[in-house]
């Protein structure tokens, strides 16, 4: 017997159409259009027409059939438990920089698992890789116009993907984009650069293929692999040292300015690490044109220095007086002491601690703030002046939960170190805002 798949209604949007034709929460969506729901994007799909019939079952077993007539693409207001209503695509490589294989053991079941779901990728912006896609499911992807896709390329040499994924299907990535490319589809890439493998000459052949979808391909960031001292069994690889930073920067550079004379877009961006590690300027605001991959680390320095500008041109400074604290990364720690440097500017009675923390959780080479654990901030800063408050950046959290990676919470530090949390979105104006009200 076909057995369907149970979608229960988890909540209704005020003065949606849903709340008007009486669905309610704890109904269960059994068709649209006489289609069964697979997933979010049959839902999407079938939900996006003018006229659609909808199948409801009600708690005491009634079956409501409602015809609906709406503007096309208006949603009809029915929130899911589960936000693409079917279990996720598991990932089946065993990349040489997997970060979910660098985690010690006895960490939280999630952190374990590794997604490579188109479905994510289009909902929540997460990259995938394409292995696990047959021809069919492309065929789907462009018939429900998912659009973009963002795909961990790291590399365009067939060999060299399959040996750098550990996936014998991991070559085809090219034909899966053209064909993708060809039905109109945007896409985003990025590239994880891993010394000795995918860099110099491979980054070369890799910017110059990708060059080719251009009228599609948005963007492509190249990011450094990030190493964790748990790296036993896996294969050896070697941190990128300041020159190979400034050889990388050099080669983007170069594509950048090709890319912008023939296209007008700059096409392919080095992650802020790469500058830090070079210790070289980071490129102007408008280098980042509309920081397509700032997701990814590419232009959140340039944009966090705009936006704090932009939030202290607005302000008139004052004398009030308070003292508040900040923990950040290795990698951001000297650009966010010049950004309070400049808050400080306008008000100069503000006490403001920056304090660096150091990550032996993962170890020496993992410097960027989103890798922070709570144990890691708790131990460094115990007895150290902390004043009204204690600021972190909410990359170090997990998203929409105040937690850790290592599973301490917010209370948890608020607690050991006897002050209070504020969490710091990735805008600079909070930032600002953080710092000058207690």
């Amino acid at each position: 017997m076909h057995s369907h798949k149970v979608i229960i209604i988890k909540d209704i949007v005020k003065d949606s159409i849903a709340e008007e034709m009486e669905i309610e929460a704890g109904d269960e969506l059994l068709s649209v259009n006489g289609k069964e729901i697979a997933d979010i994007f049959d839902y999407r799909f079938l939900t996006a027409d003018e006229e659609i019939t909808v199948v409801v079952k009600k708690p005491d077993g009634e079956e409501w059939e409602l015809d609906i007539e709406k503007e096309p693409d208006e949603d009809l207001g029915l929130v899911f438990e589960d936000g693409i209503l079917s279990d996720y695509s598991r990932c089946s490589n065993k990349c040489i920089f997997c970060f979910i294989d660098q985690n010690p053991k006895g960490m939280r079941d999630t952190i374990y698992f590794k997604d490579d779901d188109t479905r994510l990728s289009f909902l929540q912006g997460n990259y995938v890789t394409l292995t696990n896609m047959k021809e069919k499911d492309i065929e789907r992807l462009i018939s429900y116009n998912l659009s973009p896709i963002n795909i961990s390329v790291h590399t365009t040499n067939p060999e060299l993907r399959c040996q750098m994924l550990k996936n014998r299907f991991a070559g085809s990535v090219l034909d899966h984009m053209t064909k993708l490319y060809e039905a109109g589809i945007d896409m985003n890439a990025q590239v994880v650069l891993c010394k000795g493998y995918n860099d110099g000459a491979e980054l070369e052949r890799t910017i110059s293929d990708l060059a080719m979808y251009v009228k599609h391909m948005r963007s492509v960031s190249v990011v450094p692999v990030g190493l964790t001292k748990f790296r036993e069994g896996l294969p050896e690889l070697k941190p990128f040292t300041k020159e190979d930073s400034c050889e990388v920067i050099d080669l983007i550079e170069k594509w950048q300015k090709k890319m912008l004379a023939s296209f007008g877009t700059r096409f392919v961006y080095a992650s802020d690490e790469w500058y830090l590690k070079a210790g070289r300027e980071i490129p102007p605001h408008e280098a980042y044109e509309s920081y397509p991959q700032i997701g990814n680390g590419v232009g959140m320095i340039r944009l966090l220095n705009y936006e704090v500008d932009e939030a202290l041109s607005g302000l008139t400074g004052d004398d009030r007086h308070h003292e508040v604290s900040l923990a950040t990364g290795e990698l951001a720690y000297p650009e966010i002491c010049k950004q309070v440097e400049k808050i400080q500017k306008k008000f100069p009675n503000i006490d403001v601690h920056v304090y660096n923390i150091h990550n032996d959780f993962y170890g020496d080479q993992i410097t960027v703030a989103g890798l922070l654990t709570g144990g890691d901030i708790i131990k460094q800063l115990e007895g150290k002046p902390l004043g009204a408050k204690l600021l972190l950046p909410c990359v170090c959290l997990k998203t929409g939960e105040d937690i850790f990676l290592d599973d301490v919470t917010v209370s948890e530090v608020e607690k050991s170190l006897q002050t209070r949390v504020g969490i710091v979105k990735s805008e600079g104006s909070s930032l600002v805002e953080e710092i000058i009200n207690v």
